[in-house]
């Protein structure tokens, strides 16, 4: 089979495309014939080894593929380890789930990943209630695209999108954003309470890091909570201290979507549910952010790194 793989860790020059031996599923298992992959900013990461899991080569990258098992079924799974970037994948059972009809490859892909760090990030991490004030940092992005609409959905009192593009900010404001300020922002806590009224904000998503988080935090209301998932800017943000936290009883939580399996009830499995519930009543839609041939990897993780891409980006293994 086709499949990109890398055999020694860096940027996107590493992804070369192979041909492999199939896959062989073990206990627990299944082999799905691909039809679509979905590319992650973690996908990048994942390539030159610094993601929170370490990765081991050779690798074959990608999280999430949608596709078909033998049996005919469609399910969109989370890939454990990667496997993602070919034309057939092993996915486990526990973290594959049925595709309902009327859910397009795009909205599965999009939803899978994105869609549930979104909802679980205004719901479990940053506790989201009706009438707060919700900043969206990179909110044409997959996640960001998704959580605006989700907090509008949910009655958030003012969504707040950042973007570094004026189209990147006209698609926030048509998701449901109240107001689209620029990410480049010199500084970024003036920008966030000018935008909010002149108030600080009750609720900041953010997977930029460096000193975006740094004055996100700053800018933070009492009770205010930040919910961190990524760092694209791959800088860390200040140290926290414990003090400067009770200055305005601010919480900063992280958040990374593995942790969602160890919950009881199964809250993974309905929290796709009901993102495909919203998909099917035309409340919560995906954005389509460009499709790669499998043979064009490298430009895709090119055009995620510039960080000049908006929507869900996915690779079709025909091509």
């Amino acid at each position: 089979m086709r499949a990109v793989q890398v055999t020694e860790f860096g940027g996107p020059e590493v992804l070369n495309l192979v041909d492999l031996p199939d896959p062989v599923p073990g206990p627990g298992q299944q082999l799905v014939e691909v039809d679509r992959i979905g590319v992650n900013y973690a996908d990048t990461h994942q390539a030159e080894n610094s993601y929170l899991a370490p990765s081991k080569l050779p690798l074959v990258p990608g999280g999430e593929i949608v596709g078909r098992t033998a049996d005919g079924k469609r399910v969109v799974a989370l890939l454990n380890g990667g496997g993602g970037y070919a034309e057939r994948a092993v996915a486990d059972e526990v973290t594959s789930f049925g595709v309902p009809d009327g859910v397009d490859d795009l909205t599965a892909l999009s939803f899978i990943i994105q869609g549930t760090t979104a909802s679980l990030l205004l719901r479990k991490s940053a506790h989201l209630e009706p009438g707060e004030s919700v900043v969206v940092h990179a909110a044409a992005g997959g996640v960001g695209s998704i959580a605006v609409q989700l907090a509008k959905a949910w009655g958030a009192g003012r969504v707040i999108a950042t973007a570094s593009s004026d189209e990147k900010r006209a698609l926030a404001l048509e998701l449901g954003a109240d107001v689209a300020i620029d990410s480049r922002a010199e500084n970024m806590t003036d920008a966030l309470r000018e935008a909010n009224g002149g108030k600080r904000v009750d609720i900041v998503l953010d997977m930029t890091g460096g000193a975006v988080t740094d004055q996100s935090i700053a800018a933070l209301a009492p009770f205010g909570r930040l919910a961190f998932y990524g760092m694209a800017s791959r800088e860390n943000p200040k140290p926290i201290e414990a003090r400067n936290l009770l200055g305005h009883s601010t919480t900063v939580a992280g958040m990374w979507l593995p942790h969602a399996f160890k919950l009881p009830g199964n809250v993974f499995g309905r929290t796709l549910d009901e993102l495909f519930e919203l998909a099917l009543a035309g409340r919560v839609r995906a954005i389509a952010g460009g499709e790669y041939a499998l043979s064009d990897a490298r430009a895709a993780h090119e055009a995620l790194r510039s960080r000049g891409t908006m929507g869900k980006l996915l690779l079709d293994p025909t091509k």
